[in-house]
C-alpha cells in the first residue's frame, strides 16, 4: 500500500460518524447492513448517512451490493488488513513488540492469507474482463460511440456497455454511419436507459464513466455503488445543428475524442495500480483538451 492510499483512508475513519459506520459493518460481517438499518442503530440523518457511505465507498473501506432497490453495505476486510499491514511493517526491526491478543493473532492470520491471496490475484487479475458503462443522457451519440470503440480495440480485456438517464429510444444515424464507414461494431448498439444495469442479474460493473457535457448545461447521471467512475464530458454531436457535413463532422470530432481517452484508459495497467493512484488517472484522462487530434 501507498503512503497517499494509506493517509486516505486516515482521514476517512478520522471523523467520528465514519468510524461509527465503519465499526458497525465490522460487527456485521459478511452480510452486511441495509443503509436504513444502519440509520436507525446509529441515528444518523439520511442525507448525512448518504454522504458518509459515499465517501467511505469511494476510498474502498466499504462495499455495496444491489439487491432490488437497495444496497447491502458491508466492511471491505481486504482494505484494512491492507492498512493495518502497512501501519506495522517493520515494526521494531521485525521484533516481537505487538500485543498478543486474540484481535491481533487473528489479523495476522487474515494478512498471511490476505498475502497469500494477492501473490495469485496478479496473474488472475491480468486475465480478467473488466466491464465498463458509458453514461450519459440520451444515449445516442456519446456514449454509444464509446461503448463501439472500447469493444472494438478491447483485446479481450474489457466488456463495454452504454446508457442514458433519459434516452431517447433511437441511436443517431450520423454515429451509426460513421462507425460503419470505420469498420467498428454496430450490431449490438441500442439507446436504452441505465434502469437496466441497475436489475438483478445484470452485469456488476468496475468502470462507471459519464460522457455528457457539463459547459453544455446537462444533468449527468450519478452512479451509485462500487464501480470506480470518472467524468469525461465532451459536447453532443446529435445536438450539432446544420447541414450533413457540419452534423458529420461533429461525430467525427467526438469520436476522436472518445478514442483517445479510451485508448489511455485501455493501456493502463489496471492489476498494478493502486485505487487512489488509478483514480486520479481516470480523472485526468477526463480533463483532457477538448480538441480534435
Amino acid at each position: 500500500m501507498e503512503t497517499l492510499a494509506a493517509a486516505e483512508l486516515l482521514a476517512a475513519l478520522g471523523h467520528e460518524s465514519r468510524l461509527s459506520i465503519f465499526r458497525l459493518l465490522v460487527e456485521a460481517g459478511d452480510d452486511g447492513l441495509f443503509a436504513n438499518v444502519i440509520d436507525e442503530q446509529l441515528d444518523m440523518a439520511p442525507a448525512t448517512l448518504s454522504f458518509h457511505l459515499a465517501h467511505l465507498n469511494r476510498v474502498g473501506l466499504i462495499k455495496g451490493q444491489k439487491e432490488g432497490r437497495f444496497i447491502r453495505y458491508s466492511a471491505d476486510y481486504g482494505e484494512i488488513d491492507e492498512l493495518v499491514a502497512f501501519l506495522t511493517q517493520n515494526c521494531c526491526q521485525g521484533g516481537n513488540c505487538l500485543p498478543k491478543t486474540e484481535a491481533s493473532n487473528t489479523m495476522a492470520k487474515r494478512r498471511a492469507s490476505l498475502q497469500k491471496t494477492s501473490s495469485r490475484r496478479e496473474g488472475i487479475m491480468s486475465d480478467r474482463i473488466y466491464n465498463v458503462l458509458f453514461l450519459c443522457t440520451g444515449n445516442s451519440a456519446r456514449s454509444i460511440l464509446a461503448e463501439s470503440i472500447l469493444n472494438h480495440i478491447s483485446g479481450g480485456r474489457f466488456r463495454a456497455f452504454s446508457a442514458g438517464s433519459r434516452p431517447t429510444g433511437v441511436v443517431n444515424q450520423h454515429v451509426l454511419d460513421f462507425l460503419n464507414e470505420h469498420g467498428l461494431p454496430t450490431e449490438q448498439l441500442r439507446s436504452k436507459s441505465w434502469d437496466e444495469f441497475a436489475q438483478n442479474g445484470a452485469p456488476t460493473m468496475d468502470f462507471v464513466f459519464t460522457v455528457c457535457s457539463s459547459a453544455a448545461g446537462e444533468t449527468c447521471p450519478v452512479w451509485p455503488g462500487q464501480p470506480m467512475t470518472a467524468h469525461w464530458g465532451i459536447e453532443d454531436p446529435a445536438a450539432v445543428e446544420g447541414d450533413e457535413q457540419t452534423k458529420r463532422h461533429a461525430v467525427s470530432v467526438a469520436f476522436h475524442l472518445l478514442n483517445r481517452r479510451i485508448e489511455l484508459f485501455r493501456n493502463l495497467p489496471l492489476s498494478k495500480i493502486a485505487r487512489l493512484s488509478l483514480q486520479q488517472q481516470l480523472d485526468e484522462i477526463g480533463q483532457l483538451p477538448q480538441q480534435e487530434d
